[in-house]
Formats: structure tokens, sequence, C-alpha cells
């Protein structure tokens, strides 16, 4: 039996101050492992753009949705998108796999849904570990990351980044196929 000893880092609380020591830490064990696909959760742009510059030379596809917190708002910050691209990142706009119709259907009649329980259950592990799935499927459907080998995801629990995972992707048709294989750092408390 072959193991691995690797450090996690927990962050004694969420939230945006841990951006920096993420994004180091997933860079440094993407070197490791020689990853060259990163997914990252950025709602105005800023996190995207750190993670572009650490980055360089990997396709870091950076996610975000319309209507997030209002409906029909896009809240990415265009100076933001500019800096991205430059940096030679890509931006995928798109709907979130446990959320879209769902929720809809959930404000409508009530009840809970299968994107809902899966959203529940991964917020088991924190809110992090399930925005961190949930942009690797987004990215894996549109074909903007490989689904046949390992890749890093950067999320957070609301501003910034606190979280981030070693996943093999798979598409959100196949979500349970999706294995998280490392966990680089989370905090210790969900946000």
């Amino acid at each position: 039996m072959v193991s691995t000893d690797k450090t996690i880092t927990y962050f004694d609380d969420p939230g945006g101050e841990n951006t920096n020591e993420v994004l180091r830490l997933a860079k440094e064990r993407a070197d490791e492992l020689g990853l060259t696909d990163v997914v990252v959760a950025s709602t105005r742009g800023e996190t995207g753009v750190k993670a572009t510059k650490l980055f360089k030379g990997f396709n870091v596809v950076v996610t975000h949705c319309t209507g997030f917190r209002e409906p029909g708002v896009q809240q990415f910050i265009e100076g933001n998108r500019k800096l991205i691209e430059k940096n030679g990142g890509k931006i995928f706009t798109g709907t979130r796999p446990f959320r879209n119709v769902e929720v809809a259907a959930r404000n409508k009649f009530g009840g809970a849904y299968p994107g809902d329980i899966i959203a529940q259950a991964l917020r088991i592990l924190g809110e992090g570990i399930k925005v961190a799935v949930e942009i690797v499927a987004m990215a894996a459907d549109v074909g903007l990351i490989p689904s046949d080998r390992a890749v890093i995801s950067i999320a957070g629990t609301d501003r910034g980044a606190d979280t981030s995972i070693v996943v093999h992707p798979a598409n959100s048709t196949h979500v349970f196929d999706m294995t998280v294989k490392e966990v680089i750092a989370k905090p210790r408390v969900r946000g």
C-alpha cells in the first residue's frame, strides 16, 4: 500500500482575507502534481485577476453566473474581465448546476429537489467545497477543462477565496463520477 502525507491548511474563519494564501497553496500543489488546469470562482473578478497573475501559463478558467444576487444583474467588473483575459485567463458565465431551475421550482412550489440536496450535502464540508465542485462541473460542461485528468479548483464562502481542492472533473450530467482527490485548504467553520 502506498500512502502520501500532505498538509491541509485550515483557516480559523472563512472569507476573503484568506485569498492570497489559498492561491499560493493551490499554486504550490499544482506545481507539485504537474497540474495545468485551474478553475476559480469569482463574483466581481478580483480573485480571478489574482489567480491569472499567479498561474501564468496555466489554463485558468474563471466562472460566475448572471443573476447571482439579483435577477438579470451581472456583478463581474468589466475592468477585471479585461485584466483576466489580458493575463491569458478564460471567463465562463453560465448556469450553476446545483441552482438553476430547481431554485425556481423550490421558490414556486416549495420542497427540496436533487440539486438542493447535493448542494446541502456538500455544504457539510463547507460552502467553498460546494462551490469548488460546482464550478468544476460548469467548466467541464462547456469544455474549458479536461475531464480525463485532475484540476485545481479555488472557491470561497463569500468574497475572495478560502477553499481549494484537487478534483477529477466530471460534467454536471455525471457529477457523481467527480472525485475530490485532495483538500488543499478550507475554513474550519462554515460561513
